[in-house]
């Protein structure tokens, strides 16, 4: 009971103050004309109590500032989380006291973040002549003010840019842990008019002191409260900072922090500028000192001291002696001595999978179920067979535009060791962000080389990352007949493999679960900021071997080869044979008459050895007599 008399101490200390000293904005109230203004509250579970109330007090003391009336400004109120509440239409009140009396007893929803529907209730319902907006002849101008302190849980843009097409103007007021992408996406332009960030519920009245001037075009200036340490700047409805001269601004935006004569591009320094009060000095990087002209820097040469010790010969680097061997030998752990080099490290031997030395040559080897080339270097590919395979590549404007051709370099690396063709392995590719696009389905391309060509040929979306989404559309279109996949009755194995550097922005859970119930083998490869949960969950058990892992782009190659040995079947399915089933007649015959004629080689073999054996035992006897 005690923490929670504490934890609820805020609030109560916040309830017991006057009205007359809570929340209000300084100065008269301002006439703005005819308006239609609705304010579109976050009352969502992260919204704490004392939060919500600092934000109740907030608006308030906003009402208290605007000319209300039916014929000047009407006021709406509508709270949102999980759903969209009324609390009073732009119809209802013509008096502020009833506004105020309303908002006090308003009792927040407490559950998710659905802004996006909050937007669209308030462009279709709240804005309508019904609910008391005045119609579009009257051109009566229209403003939303949407305070929120989370990341939307539904999709804002698209709505936000019907509202503002619509003639809707909206403040985006963004409170502690609210996220700027969202916000900005929201509003209106020009943003920096439109888009706020408050550290915290307390200071929210930062904003309503903007947003007020914006409203009464006052100046902000002259009412004080700026926090400029030098001059105020007032601009309609807003204001900057400036300083003095020989000051600059910090980076708070309000105090002023004297010049750095270091800035100044004719201190002649090599290196390094020190600023000290009116004045500065020169200063050298490690491993070098400061010449006679107490400007330019010269290297020290370490090795000239002669006691480094070293086999072959010295580099003298910033930080001190360092030994390197001649061409041909490595550096052993002493950091001096030098030992002659395996040839694998030492020579570009170009084998594909393993390079083992022998003496003063070298031979190159596979992994197990490959061979060797004729050109002693390369590998064979997987063996022949029988597999659909839908790569879906992640587009979104997190992987940006370098490490997206890393991606297709990759996607192309993964299909060289693929026996690609119409019979056997046939490859589609699907890219995702914030849509998602078929490249190319799995019936197009009949060879490795028409596939690499269109890899590469593949532009970058960018935008968001709608994971759930792509594997909808993987598990619905991607392995129909009608793109290239060949028929269930077949038993084609089906594989899907999931490419992604980062979070989904929808839930993934339904359609990962889906697509391995429809038996598609899903494999699921992060780089970067990629979510492990999220790529267990889209991945097939056992999750060892259908997930992998980079920490950066320029690194993945090393996840070729636990996809070689996960995608290329060492025996039965993929094996290049035709795909049966055990049960059927045909399949039986021929399981018997192979076990059969097994076991007849076999007799055969051990009559052979017991003839030759009696045939010795009987010539020692005949020798002995």
């Amino acid at each position: 009971m005690r923490g929670l008399l504490y934890s609820l101490l805020p609030l109560l200390l916040l309830l017991l103050q006057p009205w007359e000293t809570q929340l209000q904005f300084a100065g008269p109230r301002c006439s703005t004309g005819p308006l239609d203004l609705v304010f579109v509250i976050d009352s969502s579970r992260s919204v704490r109590p004392f939060e919500f109330e600092t934000m109740r007090q907030f608006l308030v003391g906003l009402l208290r500032s605007l000319d209300v009336g039916p014929n000047a400004t009407r006021v709406g109120v509508i709270q949102y989380s999980s759903q969209v509440q009324s609390v009073f239409p732009l119809r209802a009140f013509s008096r502020r006291e009833d506004m105020e009396r309303a908002i006090r007893a308003l009792v927040p929803l407490a559950q998710g973040t659905m802004t996006g529907l909050a937007i669209q209730y308030a462009m279709n319902v709240a804005f309508s002549v019904a609910e008391g907006a005045r119609p579009p002849e009257a051109r009566v101008p229209r403003v939303a003010v949407i305070v929120t302190d989370g990341r939307p849980q539904d999709r804002v843009a698209e709505v936000a840019a019907q509202a503002r097409a619509r003639g809707i103007e909206i403040y985006a007021v963004g409170v502690q842990r609210a996220d700027v992408g969202s916000l900005r996406a929201m509003a209106s332009p020009p943003l920096n008019e439109h888009v706020f960030l408050v550290e915290s519920f307390d200071l929210i009245q930062e904003f309503g002191r903007q947003f007020q001037g914006r409203l009464c075009r006052k100046d902000l200036c002259a009412q004080g409260g700026h926090g400029c340490q030098h001059q105020c700047v007032s601009a309609p409805g807003t204001f900057h900072c400036a300083c003095n001269p020989g000051y600059q601004l910090a980076a708070d935006n309000k105090s002023c922090v004297a010049l750095d004569l270091c800035t100044k591009r004719d201190h002649s320094c090599g290196h390094h500028c020190v600023s000290i009060p009116g004045s500065y000095f020169c200063r050298c990087r490690a491993g070098f000192v400061l010449q006679q002209d107490q400007r330019s820097c010269r290297a020290i040469d370490h090795c000239s001291f002669g006691n480094h010790s070293c086999q072959h010969d010295c580099v003298s680097t910033f930080g001190g002696p360092q030994c390197r061997c001649r061409e041909g030998y490595d550096l052993l752990a002493d950091g001096r001595s030098c030992q002659a080099q395996d040839l694998c490290n030492g020579v570009d031997h170009g084998c594909e999978f393993q390079c083992v030395s022998e003496g003063f040559s070298y031979r190159c080897m596979c992994p197990e179920g490959r061979q060797l080339q004729a050109d002693g270097k390369s590998c064979s590919r997987c063996r022949e067979g029988h597999v659909d395979l839908v790569l879906l590549v992640d587009g979104s404007k997190s992987v940006r535009p370098q490490n997206f051709e890393l991606v297709k370099r990759f996607v192309n690396q993964i299909v060289d060791f693929l026996d690609v063709s119409p019979e056997g392995t046939r490859v589609g590719l699907v890219q995702f962000s914030s849509r998602v696009r078929t490249e190319f389905p799995l019936g197009r391309y009949g060879t490795a080389a028409e596939v690499k060509q269109a890899v590469l040929a593949v532009e970058y979306m960018e935008r968001g990352t709608m994971t759930g989404l792509a594997l909808r559309h993987m598990v619905e279109h991607s392995f129909s007949e009608a793109q290239g996949a060949r028929p269930r009755a077949l038993n084609v194995p089906r594989v899907g493999l999931v490419f992604t550097d980062g979070r989904s922005q929808d839930n993934i859970s339904v359609w990962a679960a889906r697509a391995k119930e429809e038996g598609i083998v899903m494999y699921a490869v992060g780089v970067g900021k990629a979510v492990e949960e999220e790529l267990r969950e889209i991945a097939s058990e056992p999750a060892e071997l259908h997930v992998s892992y980079s920490p950066d782009f320029s690194t993945m190659t090393h996840l070729l080869e636990n996809l070689k040995g996960s995608i290329c079947p060492e025996e039965g399915i993929g094996a290049g044979t035709e795909l049966r089933s055990p049960c059927e007649c045909e399949s039986l015959v021929e399981f018997q008459g192979r076990t059969l004629g097994a076991l007849e080689s076999l007799s055969q073999k051990h009559i052979l050895w017991l003839t030759a054996r009696l045939e010795d035992l009987e010539n020692q006897l005949a020798t002995q007599k």
